[in-house]
């Protein structure tokens, strides 16, 4: 809704709303009073009741009351003697408006103080009075109701007066002029305040936010959202300020997380190469000191040396490839590839390089000899490699052990790296793919490895259509599963 709208509909709001419920209270309320009134004085009224015949209607309800005295005192006239009860029926009489005064011979033995003035106008024992009008007493016209009786007990005669109270005449009146003033002021404050809140929330509300929220970005806080509605203006404001606020939330973000990456690797890097580095050093000086002095030591120095260099050539070729997955700039060279010819290649290869290491390796393949795969080959040996070095390198058994299967499964291959290592903890199954996430930092940094080697995996087996995952348990050891899709013929 636009806002000049909203102007307009305040403005008729505020001037017709009170007059329309001011009047629909107003009348609502005097035909409730004429009810109220029928009904509890049996007159009918043609008029508002707040004009008509209060003396009648004072002078009936007066005579309801002397009825129930009359009913009191055949079931126990002895009681009107007792002050506690006395007490409790004028309780009971002035919340209707009236006051009780009893007196037995000349002597008042009740009366409250709210009549004192009046007890010398009341009239005598055996005072006749009309069945059905009430007399008038003192300046203030009060109406009186004489109920004449005797005590059992020692004959005493006795007369109980109901009159009304002065201050509270017409109870009914005053509680409908106070009603009526009420609902007036209560609709023109509910009004105002509808009217503030309405402007307030669609208005003031949504400006209050965007100074927040503007705030908030000045001192660098933009994780917060705001809310628009696209009918007006404010709201298209909100919206657009909103989308600004996410832009730059997700540029901090990246720019944090690329940071973060960036400090970690240079971390992992420098620990990763400085350990082989050290390594070469030293035997280096161990050769230029004449430590490796048979010939023996001397090739043993000098392979040693020759495997850090492979090391370091290793993790350069690995931070090399990841610059190239940062970049979205990885070279692949798809072809058809024979299952059973290329995995049974790279088994006696890894068969070879294991045993060296004290690892058993085995191989199994349970595809057909016709089935093939649209693969970068080198890419697929990078995979195999990083899987299997990762196993190794968190070998805990004096004995190692490896598994490789190639399985059919409908439409892929999937290929399974089963070790006997010490296992990954569930909590971390999910993350082991992310890069540079480390089980445990702690011990890990001393294993090596720049942190990348898996999510390197998981690149090129999704850019090559397929998918990688790991199931272990602590202490027995994990499979690494990953599948690619077959090549069919027609394909």
């Amino acid at each position: 809704m636009k806002l000049r709208t909203r102007m307009w509909i305040t403005f008729l709001a505020v001037l017709f709303i009170p007059i329309t419920l001011i009047t629909a209270a107003t009348l609502g309320m005097l035909h409730y009073q004429i009810d109220a009134f029928e009904e509890a004085y049996g007159i009918e009224l043609s008029a508002n009741p707040l004009t008509s015949a209060p003396v009648q209607m004072i002078g009936k309800r007066a005579r309801q009351l002397e009825d129930e005295v009359e009913t009191l005192l055949q079931e126990d006239t002895s009681r009107f003697r007792e002050q506690a009860f006395l007490q409790q029926l004028e309780e009971e009489f002035s919340e209707k408006g009236f006051h009780l005064v009893v007196r037995a011979r000349n002597t008042v033995i009740y009366a409250p103080k709210e009549v004192t003035s009046l007890l010398s106008a009341l009239p005598d024992y055996g005072t006749e009075q009309e069945e059905d009008t009430s007399s008038l007493i003192g300046d203030d016209q009060h109406v009186l109701r004489q109920v004449d009786f005797v005590f059992p007990e020692d004959q005493v005669s006795a007369s109980l007066f109901i009159i009304s109270d002065s201050t509270a005449i017409f109870p009914e009146m005053k509680k409908a002029y106070t009603e009526i003033l009420f609902i007036v002021v209560l609709i023109m404050m509910l009004t105002a305040a509808l009217m503030t809140m309405w402007i307030y929330y669609f208005l003031v509300q949504p400006l209050d936010e965007l100074k927040t929220a503007a705030l908030k970005i000045k001192e660098g806080d933009l994780d917060f959202t705001i809310e628009g509605n696209e009918n007006d203006e404010i709201g298209q404001l909100c919206i657009a300020f909103e989308e600004m606020r996410r832009r730059l939330q997700e540029t901090t973000e990246e720019k944090i997380a690329s940071d973060a990456e960036s400090k970690e690797l240079i971390s992992n890097i420098s620990h990763d190469l400085r350990t082989p580095i050290a390594t070469v050093r030293g035997y280096v000086e161990g050769i230029m000191d004449g430590v490796a002095d048979t010939p023996e030591k001397m090739d043993r120095y000098i392979r040693i040396i020759h495997n850090k260099v492979k090391d370091m050539e290793k993790l350069i070729d690995e931070l090399t490839f990841y610059s190239r997955i940062d970049t979205n700039r990885i070279p692949y060279n798809f072809a058809r590839i024979n299952v059973g010819a290329y995995f049974a290649d790279c088994a006696e290869e890894l068969q070879t390089e294991l045993a060296s290491q004290n690892v058993e390796f085995d191989y199994a393949n349970y595809c057909d000899s016709e089935t093939m795969v649209i693969a970068d080959a080198e890419q697929i040996s990078r995979v195999i490699n990083n899987i299997i070095s990762n196993s190794i390198k968190y070998m805990d058994k004096p004995k190692g052990m490896l598994h490789m299967r190639v399985l059919d499964v409908g439409d892929f291959i999937q290929v399974e790296i089963e070790d006997n290592g010490k296992g990954i903890a569930q909590k971390d199954l999910p993350y082991i793919f992310d890069r540079f996430y480390r089980t445990d930092s702690s011990r890990n940094s001393a294993k090596g490895g720049s942190g990348i080697g898996l999510s390197i995996v998981r690149k090129i087996v999704e850019d090559h259509g397929g998918k990688v995952w790991a199931t272990s348990r602590e202490g027995t050891g994990t499979v690494m599963h990953f599948v690619l899709r077959k090549c069919h013929v027609e394909e």
